[in-house]
C-alpha cells in the first residue's frame, strides 16, 4: 500500500495499557484516537471496528464513606473493585464522578476493565468548579475564577491519563497519577450546579464583550456572556485533549433552574430568572463531539408540582404528568444534539425536604418505594429518546446537608452520625447504615442482645418489666422491654419518656419532665415532642406554621417542605407547608443481608418482648457523637436554635398512666464510626428498569 493511502485511511489502533492488554480505538487520519463520539442526538462507541449507538446507563459515585467528608476521599481498591463489579451487575455501563478522585480509582477501574475486557466499566469524569471564588465575586469571568477553573482542568486531565503528581491541597485529591484511564473514559463533564444570582451578574457585569471563538469550541452570537466563558473552558479542555492525541465528548453541568426553557408559573422569580443554554455554544475541528447534560428532579423548582404547564402531557395511567412533560420539552429544545440527564432519582429517608407529584417528594420513602420510583423515572426518561442517564447516586452520603434540618445540626460533625431526617443522606442504591444495623434484627426478641457489646440492663424488681436494656451506634438508640407476662399493645398503648435537658412536658405523676414522648399502640408508633421544647414550632412560628395550643402538651414531629412565597420575591402567594416525620413503623425488619430486609421497621413486639430502635434526630440530637442536644429556647419568644452538651438520656417507660421507674442511659462520645454496608432493594428495582 503506497505513502498516500496510508495517510488517507482511517486505522484501527488499540491503545496499550501498562499490561499490554488493548483496548479497540478508532484513530484519525491525524493520528488522533477516539473511543467516543456523538453523532445526531446519540452518543457513539467505537467497537468490533466499527462506530455504533450507545445508551448510557450510569450512576453517579460520590467520594466518601461514613465518616468522612468529600476532601478525605477514604476509598480504597478493594471498595471500588467491588462497587464497580456490582454496578456491571446492575447493568451500568457508566460511573460519573464529580471531581477528581485519589489515584486508587483510576488504577482500579483500568485493572477492573483490563480483567472484564469484553464488557467495560467507563467513565465520565467531572471537573468541580472554583465554588469559593465563585462566591466571593459572584462573577465567573473575574480572572481569579478563570485561572483557578483551568488549574483543575489542567489536573483533572494529568489524573485521567496519569501524566501528573498532585500536592496534598485540603479537601482535594493528591498523590502521583501514573494510569492511562482515557481510553475508559466517556465525556467530560464541567461544572457544577449554577447559582443563577451569579450567571445573571457574570452576564450584567460583562454585557457587551465580544463573545469567546476557540478553536474547538465557540459561543454564537446569542450567547450572554457566562456562556461563552463555558465555551472557553471548554475549548481549553479540547486543546488538552488534543496534546494527549485522544478527542472525547464534553458537556457541562446544568440544572433546571438555569434551564433555556421559560416557566411562567415557577412561583420563585430566581428559578427562572436566567438561562444557560447548550445550544449557544458550538463545536469545530471536535470530531469527539459535544451534548447537553441536566440534572432534573421530579420535586423541584415548584412548577412542577404547582403549575398545569404540562397538563396535556399524560403519563401511562392517563394522568397529567409534569415531570414526563418537562423532559420532553427540553429533549425537544435540544434537538440538534444529544441530551442527557445525569442526576435524578429519590431518597430513602424518613424525613421530607420536598414534594412532588405522585409522589414524588424529596423523602419520605421506603427502600422499596424509593427503587419502584427510580424505575419508573428513569423509563420516562428513556421513553423521550435521551442519550442517556446517570442516577443520583451509588452510595449513602452521611456528610450530606438538607436545607430544613440544618437549623437543627451541628454541621461540622454531620459524616459521624446518620440523620434519619435529612433527606440528602439516603439517595444511594447501596445502603450506608449505622454499625448495630447488622446485629440488631428489630423482630420483637431480645435473642442477640445476650451477643452484644457496651448494652446497659435494668432489672426491675417491682411492676410489669422485669428487664430493660439499652444500646446505641451511629444512628439510633436501641431499647428491648421483657415483661412478666405477654402484653397486649393493642389495647394498652406502651409510652416511653425520654428526658434530655431540665424542663420538658410531664406525662405521669413523676416530677421528670420529657422532651420526647413514645407511644406504640397496635400497628402504630410515634414521636411526639414537648409543646415547650419543639424547635420547629419556634423556627417557624412566623411564617405560620400551626401553633400549639395552649394546653397542647405534646406535638406532632414536623419538618418544612415549602416555606411561604409572597410578592413582589415571587410571582404569586403560596402558603407555608409542613409534613409530620415522627411515625415509627411496626413490623420484622428481617434479616440485614436479605432482599427484603426493612430498616424502617423501627419496633415490633411478640408475647412478652418489645424490641425498638428511635433515630437519634427524633429525640432532639444535634450530635450524639458529641451528646449535643437542640437547648430551649434562652427566653419564651426567641426562635433561634442553639445547642448543649448532655450527659445521659434519662427514660421513663409508662404503663397506661403509670411509671414504676426511670432509666439512665449514658455513652461515650465518638469520633471514629462503624458502619454496615448492603444493597438495597431499590438496587433490585434498578437492576430490572436497566435490563429492559
Amino acid at each position: 500500500m503506497g505513502t498516500f493511502l496510508l495517510a488517507v485511511v482511517l486505522t484501527i489502533s488499540y491503545t496499550l495499557l501498562s499490561t499490554s492488554k488493548p483496548v479497540e480505538s478508532k484513530t484519525m487520519q491525524d493520528g488522533t484516537k477516539m473511543k467516543f463520539r456523538t453523532q445526531q442526538q446519540t452518543i457513539e462507541i467505537y467497537q468490533n471496528e466499527s462506530w455504533s449507538p450507545l445508551t448510557v446507563k450510569g450512576v453517579n459515585l460520590g467520594a466518601t464513606l461514613p465518616g468522612y467528608y468529600p476532601g478525605s476521599l477514604p476509598l480504597d481498591q478493594e471498595t471500588y473493585k467491588r462497587w464497580f463489579k456490582s454496578m456491571k451487575d446492575m447493568g451500568v455501563n457508566t460511573v460519573r464522578i464529580y471531581t477528581i478522585h485519589e489515584p486508587v480509582f483510576y488504577e482500579s477501574l483500568v485493572e477492573f476493565n483490563q480483567n472484564h475486557p469484553e464488557d467495560p466499566l467507563y467513565f465520565i469524569q467531572g471537573i468541580w468548579s472554583p465554588v469559593e471564588q465563585l462566591r466571593e465575586t459572584d462573577d465567573a469571568r473575574a480572572p481569579e475564577v478563570t485561572a483557578a477553573f483551568k488549574e483543575e482542568i489542567e489536573r483533572a486531565v494529568g489524573a485521567v491519563y496519569g501524566e501528573t503528581t498532585i500536592k496534598e491541597n485540603a479537601g482535594k485529591a493528591s498523590g502521583t497519577f501514573d494510569t492511562n484511564a482515557a481510553p475508559y473514559l466517556l465525556a467530560w463533564h464541567l461544572g457544577t450546579e449554577w447559582d443563577p444570582k451569579m450567571v445573571q451578574n457574570t452576564n450584567k457585569t460583562h454585557e457587551g464583550e465580544d463573545v469567546f471563538k476557540g478553536e474547538s469550541f465557540r459561543a454564537t452570537n446569542e450567547a450572554n456572556p457566562f456562556e461563552s466563558w463555558l465555551s472557553e473552558l471548554l475549548d481549553y479542555t479540547a486543546q488538552l485533549e488534543k496534546e494527549k492525541g485522544w478527542q472525547h465528548p464534553m458537556t457541562f453541568t446544568n440544572w433546571v433552574t438555569t434551564d433555556p426553557l421559560e416557566h411562567p408559573e415557577e412561583p420563585l422569580i430566581m428559578e427562572d430568572r436566567v438561562s444557560v443554554d447548550a445550544t449557544h455554544i458550538k463545536e469545530q475541528d471536535w470530531d469527539g463531539g459535544y451534548f447537553a447534560s441536566f440534572h432534573a428532579y421530579p420535586y423541584y423548582p415548584d412548577f412542577l408540582r404547582l403549575g398545569k404547564a404540562y397538563k396535556n402531557v399524560l403519563n401511562e395511567e392517563g394522568k397529567p404528568d409534569a415531570y414526563k412533560g418537562y423532559l420532553k420539552e427540553l429533549k425537544e429544545y435540544h434537538k440538534e444534539m444529544p441530551i442527557m440527564i445525569t442526576e435524578f432519582g429519590l431518597p430513602s429517608s424518613l424525613g421530607v425536604a420536598h414534594l412532588g407529584r405522585y409522589n414524588r417528594d424529596q423523602g419520605g420513602h421506603s427502600e422499596e418505594e424509593q427503587g419502584k420510583m427510580n424505575a419508573e423515572l428513569y423509563e420516562l426518561i428513556a421513553d423521550e429518546g435521551y442519550a442517556g442517564v446517570a442516577l443520583f447516586t451509588w452510595q449513602d452520603e452521611w456528610f450530606k446537608k438538607t436545607w430544613n434540618t440544618m437549623p437543627y445540626v451541628e454541621q461540622g460533625r454531620r459524616a459521624y452520625w446518620f440523620n434519619y431526617l435529612s433527606s440528602e443522606t439516603s439517595y444511594g442504591l447501596i445502603g450506608m447504615y449505622p454499625g448495630l444495623e447488622d446485629d440488631i434484627r428489630i423482630d420483637g426478641s431480645n435473642e442477640e442482645w445476650g451477643e452484644l457489646k457496651k448494652v446497659q440492663t435494668h432489672d426491675v424488681e417491682n411492676g410489669p418489666i422485669e428487664t430493660i436494656s439499652f444500646t446505641h451506634d451511629e444512628g439510633f438508640v436501641y431499647m428491648n422491654a421483657r415483661f412478666s407476662e405477654d402484653y397486649e399493645i393493642a389495647s394498652e398503648p406502651f409510652r416511653l419518656g425520654v428526658n434530655t435537658l431540665p424542663g420538658g412536658s410531664d406525662v405521669s405523676s413523676s416530677e421528670i419532665g420529657v422532651e420526647a414522648l413514645i407511644t406504640l399502640s397496635g400497628e402504630e408508633g410515634e414521636v411526639k415532642l414537648s409543646s415547650g421544647y419543639d424547635p420547629h414550632h419556634r423556627l417557624y412560628k412566623d411564617e405560620q406554621a400551626a401553633q400549639p395550643s395552649p394546653d397542647q402538651k405534646f406535638v406532632p414531629w414536623k419538618l418544612p417542605v415549602s416555606l411561604k412565597f409572597e410578592p413582589p420575591n415571587t410571582r404569586h402567594a403560596h402558603p407555608f407547608e409542613d409534613v409530620g416525620v415522627g411515625g415509627l413503623k411496626r413490623g420484622d425488619a428481617g434479616a440485614f443481608k436479605s432482599k427484603d430486609y426493612d430498616p424502617q421497621a423501627f419496633w415490633e413486639m411478640k408475647g412478652n418482648v418489645i424490641e425498638m430502635k428511635i433515630p437519634w434526630a427524633l429525640l432532639g440530637f444535634s450530635d450524639p457523637s458529641q451528646r449535643k442536644v437542640v437547648s430551649y429556647p434562652d427566653q419564651k419568644e426567641s426562635s433561634s436554635i442553639t445547642t448543649e452538651s448532655v450527659k445521659s438520656i434519662e427514660f421513663l417507660p409508662l404503663i397506661g398512666e403509670e411509671h414504676e421507674t426511670s432509666f439512665s442511659y449514658t455513652w461515650d462520645e465518638w469520633s471514629k464510626v462503624n458502619y454496615s454496608e448492603r444493597k438495597k432493594s431499590s438496587f433490585y428495582y434498578m437492576k430490572e428498569a436497566l435490563s429492559n
